[in-house]
């Protein structure tokens, strides 16, 4: 009897080993098939898709790279292009000052308690008579007592003779948009030709009119004056520097190519001068997006109006410095003008007064090359497709999209800040991780999901740094405000991918993977610029 139990003991056991071991085949030859029939063909049709898109990018940096080498070359400076004689006077008398034109400097601001009075004391500096100066400080603080200094701070300059305008209003509605155009309602605007603009931070040398205001008077078909940013903060940690070579190559060979091309590119927001009457052409400040400033760059460039950069006058501006001031600015300047050009991509196309080069030029390379295939391959391949091809064998990548055009994309942005060169692979690595924070920001804006329009003013330190006030603080800090579970996972899938290759795989892509996964924990974990002490 026992022994009749044990052999039918026995016989489940195999039974139920036999029926583990039939599903777990059926498993693995289902997945064969997954893996062959579905998985190898997307992937190999992935690469395909992203070799067209690696060709559009680089193309894209090469055109604009001769364009601005060009412009270098044959010393196409604006100075030569357009007339910018200086106004001068004659006679210092009232006659004789009443020949400037009349100048609005506006500065917006939010509780910038640690930067307002250099922005107010640069602009209230600036060489202009002034009986034909205008400071209109828009003040959006919600902190009185960062109000209450604003305010005292303009009522000095203005014992000083300049004629100050401290604006206040009863919210923020539109943001810094609503805020411009109500400070743009002012009864004393209408007297002024010319708009001058800077954020909080930015510190305009003395004669910055004097350089700027001349192209608007003498080109009656410009529009607008863009200036060069200069960061004094470049050198204060390793974010401050990938930030520095960002944005060195968009003045130096964006703005320029733009410039040059075709008279338009995006307004930056700040350092520039607008000539007012197009501001009203164009219908005002809008705050649709959280990209005011290219929404009315667009609006104007549509009219017909012209464009000038002039990279040879410079504005003292501050970087952000903490990993969170500079994820909330990417992801405006990310979210915004996704949203602006689903809003405006018909209305480009139908515009007249603009020629077909014109057109392309906005809707190829200013929006789609630039911003979003851009955006999209460089996240997707080398933090997707590279560590998915260390599993799947069966797909190859050529050695030209592997090596050469990464190679060439990273040697064309190294131009921008010949003194950072030595930092050219980790600002490779660097702007592979904020990728993905700017497609899921454009994928935001596009599809006007929860936070397309959040405006959440960049953090400005000031001479917070000067007084050896910064720490790092994690404590007392919102677990998702300490750590972003994304770029996390991101990491944790590429470590995967370089320990897998190197321990079962002969080619050696875990020598890319691996720093490329430290980088996404160093920002996942805040590892990277500096935290402010409360």
């Amino acid at each position: 009897m026992q022994g009749d139990l044990a052999l039918r003991a026995g016989g489940d056991r195999l039974l139920v080993a036999d029926t583990v071991a039939a599903v777990v085949e059926s498993l693995v030859q289902a997945w064969r098939q997954v893996r062959m029939e579905l998985l190898v063909p997307l992937l190999r049709g992935a690469v395909v898709a992203c070799m067209v898109m690696s060709v559009i990018v680089l193309a894209e940096k090469v055109f604009l790279g001769v364009v601005s080498a060009v412009v270098k070359l044959l010393r196409r400076r604006p100075a030569r292009l357009y007339r910018c004689d200086p106004v001068v006077v004659e006679d210092d008398d009232e006659a004789g000052r009443a020949s400037f034109p009349m100048v609005l400097v506006q500065i917006p601001m939010y509780n910038e308690k640690e930067v307002y009075q250099l922005s107010i004391g640069a602009a209230c500096r600036l060489t202009w008579p002034a009986d034909r100066l205008i400071v209109q400080v828009l003040d959006d603080s919600t902190d009185a007592i960062v109000k209450e200094l604003v305010r005292k701070e303009c009522e000095r300059w203005g014992k000083k003779g300049i004629n100050v305008k401290y604006e206040t209003r009863k919210d923020r509605a539109g943001y810094k948009a609503g805020n411009l155009r109500e400070g743009m309602r002012r009864g004393y605007v209408q007297g002024c030709e010319f708009v001058a603009m800077f954020d909080a931070d930015f510190q305009p040398p003395p004669d910055f009119l004097l350089k700027t205001v001349p192209f608007l008077v003498h080109n009656p078909r410009l529009a607008l004056v863009q200036t060069r940013w200069e960061f004094v903060n470049a050198n204060d940690c390793l974010l401050t520097r990938m930030q520095e070579m960002s944005m060195d190559y968009h003045f130096k060979v964006e703005q320029e190519a733009g410039s040059s091309l075709c008279n338009f590119f995006g307004y930056n927001g700040t350092a520039g001068v607008w000539r007012r009457q197009v501001i009203d052409e164009s219908g005002g400040w809008e705050d649709r997006t959280t990209a005011e400033d290219m929404d009315l760059a667009l609006r104007a460039g549509l009219l017909g109006w012209e464009f000038v950069y002039v990279g040879s006058i410079k504005v003292k501006s501050e970087l952000p410095s903490t990993l969170k001031a500079y994820r909330s600015q990417q992801h405006r300047w990310s979210c915004g003008p996704a949203l602006l050009f689903k809003k405006m991509f018909w209305e480009i196309l139908a515009a007249k007064k603009v020629s077909f080069w014109k057109k392309l030029y906005m809707t190829y390379d200013f929006f789609i090359a630039r911003r979003i295939i851009s955006t999209f391959f460089t996240f997707f391949f080398f933090s997707v497709l590279l560590p998915m091809k260390v599993f799947f064998p069966e797909v190859q990548i050529p050695l030209w999209e592997l090596i050469l055009i990464p190679t060439a994309i990273i040697l064309l942005h190294s131009v921008g800040t010949p003194r950072s060169i030595h930092l050219i692979i980790l600002w490779f690595l660097f702007e592979n991780v904020m990728a993905l924070h700017r497609l899921k920001a454009t994928l935001i804006g596009f599809f006007e999901a929860g936070r397309a329009n959040e405006w959440i003013v960049t953090q400005k330190l000031g001479n917070i740094q000067k007084l050896k006030s910064i720490v790092r603080v994690t404590k007392n800090c919102r677990f998702k405000d300490r750590f972003h579970c994304l770029e996390l996972f991101i990491g944790g899938f590429l470590l995967t991918s370089a320990c897998y290759d190197y321990l079962y795989r002969d080619d050696i892509f875990y020598i890319f993977l691996l720093p490329q996964s430290i980088i996404y924990f160093a920002i996942g974990f805040e590892f990277m610029g500096v935290s402010v002490s409360s």
